[in-house]
């Protein structure tokens, strides 16, 4: 075997591994910094018993969730009852592959990454289902189902709303759609396609004002109901995972991704700074905003953002020609 493929693959293993463990380190300090910034908005002091600040919390919670019995219904398919989860999280972590933290920083830097992005993400899709249907609940089922209605739908808002930016940049590889933001990020000249991309984001990822899968008054836990121990802190990590996985895409969608930010010079940090303001705008929003009725979420993807998104792709498209 060639000694520079071995050097690769070391390598790639290498960064992986890194990944993964940088992922689920920001996961596990996401959780914390929604239930402090919920409290805080909601006049409460959140978790502040275990560890500094309660900044131990997190590992808390994996080790009880890792300890409990796991229950697995009798009436359940076994194997796509715990294989659902997996798949999430795997999808979940397999996305970063073509995110640049950096100029060069990147585990495959492909000319097609945003088609790649799409496409792991379209899978999430089945994931939800396997777990709906193989619980044999109806909660489940019925949660399962409602995820992937909303899922679907939001795609194509999502889809169209990238292409104003593709066109802008005249590629799919993020590290150059980056680099084309140097003079000015795009959130300011394709300012409405932004702010719909942040709403359809929420929607992708099941967030409240869009958390009707999950709606606790309605389906207990959606498509989790059933699913206990760490099947369920799987689930857990894929969609927090899936979060900072959009929430990064966005940045370099409109914000310039590792492009510095004034007073500061490292690019990976400029990269978080602008993820983590993502972030919080979700987290604001959950704590502010009452949840959406079914028929208004679908009402507002394929009566409003449909025809706008597809309405903005000929507008931006002539602006180009004109301005060129």
């Amino acid at each position: 075997m060639d000694k520079n493929y071995i050097i690769f693959m070391v390598s790639a293993l290498v960064k992986s591994i890194c990944l993964v463990v940088a992922i689920l380190i920001a996961v596990a300090y996401l959780t914390i910094v929604e239930r402090k910034v919920m409290g805080s908005i909601q006049r409460r002091l959140g978790p502040n018993a275990v560890g500094f600040y309660g900044l131990m919390q997190p590992f808390a919670d994996a080790l009880k969730l890792f300890l409990k019995e796991q229950v697995i219904p009798s009436t359940s398919n076994r194997n796509l009852f715990l294989g659902a989860p997996m798949l999430t999280l795997a999808l979940a972590f397999i996305g970063w592959v073509v995110i640049p933290l950096g100029k060069g920083v990147v585990i495959s830097d492909l000319n097609l990454g945003i088609v790649f992005l799409l496409a792991v993400s379209s899978f999430g899709v089945y994931g939800i289902v396997f777990s709906g249907w193989a619980a044999n609940s109806k909660f489940a089922l019925m949660g399962s189902l409602r995820s992937t209605a909303q899922m679907i739908s939001y795609e194509v808002a999502l889809s169209l709303l990238i292409l104003p930016v593709l066109m802008c940049s005249e590629t799919l590889n993020l590290t150059l759609i980056a680099e084309s933001q140097k003079a000015i990020w795009y959130v300011v000249p394709l300012l409405p396609i932004a702010l719909m991309f942040y709403i359809s984001m929420l929607a992708e990822t099941n967030r409240a004002p869009f958390d009707l899968p999950e709606a606790e008054s309605e389906l207990v836990a959606g498509f989790m109901t059933e699913h206990s121990a760490f099947p369920f802190a799987y689930f857990f990590l894929g969609e927090y995972g899936n979060m900072i996985l959009i929430s990064t895409l966005g940045s370099f969608l409109f914000l310039g991704g590792y492009q510095p930010v004034i007073g500061i010079s490292s690019l990976s940090l400029s990269l978080g700074l602008k993820t983590t303001l993502l972030l919080f705008g979700m987290v604001w929003v959950r704590a502010t905003l009452p949840r959406y009725t079914y028929k208004d979420l679908m009402r507002l993807m394929w009566k409003s953002f449909l025809p706008l998104s597809i309405a903005f792709v000929p507008l931006v498209l002539a602006l180009l020609q004109i301005l060129t």
